[in-house]
């Protein structure tokens, strides 16, 4: 999947007789960026895919998949983005990209102990569901913390600043469904 986008937007790229210079400039992306993915290695956020489309003056969904292809969009395992973090945690995004849709479901399993840090408010109109699979988590949501033990779940606006820790002397793996709105743009 990664190489078939890279090789869609580099042919879209040659097909408007582009350099990687121009397009990373037209797109304000790194030119390594936009040359990783080009070639398949890097799977990009989809801020980054939505700036290459507007580089390449294409719609986001036309530059992900052709339109016969957009009803349904498969993520196999060994596509899941696995990042580890500082402090021993992990996050895998489970959910596959796709276009026009501000939705991720991503799991994360905090080491005990472990204090994830402070995630700051997304834009008005942002949800999070949060499901704890295993341990404890506490969560902070604007400064008031909710504890949640395996199996609890919780909703909220997030539309402000909030944090993960594990205040628990076991592993704690959770996974949270979120809903993230874009600011708009000031109109020039």
């Amino acid at each position: 999947m990664l190489a078939e986008l890279g090789a869609r937007i580099q042919r879209l790229r040659l097909d408007r007789a582009l350099t990687l210079q121009a397009l990373a400039d037209a797109a304000s992306v790194s030119v390594s960026m936009l040359s990783s993915v080009e070639h398949g290695q890097k799977s990009p956020t989809i801020t980054v895919l939505a700036r290459i489309a507007g580089g390449l003056a294409v719609p986001l969904a036309d530059l992900v998949a052709p339109p016969e292809e957009t009803r349904v969009v498969v993520r196999r395992r060994a596509e899941q983005d696995v990042v580890d973090e500082p402090g021993g945690w992990r996050r895998t995004i489970l959910t596959p990209v796709v276009p026009g849709v501000n939705f991720e479901w991503v799991r994360t399993t905090l080491p005990p102990g472990c204090d994830a840090g402070v995630f700051p408010a997304y834009a008005s109109g942002s949800h999070e569901f949060v499901v704890v699979r295993s341990g404890r988590l506490r969560l902070t949501i604007d400064d008031a913390p909710v504890d949640l033990g395996a199996g609890d779940s919780v909703y909220f606006a997030a539309d402000v600043a909030h944090a993960y820790a594990n205040p628990g002397r076991r592993p704690c793996t959770y996974d949270v469904a979120a809903l993230i709105m874009r600011p708009r743009r000031p109109r020039p």
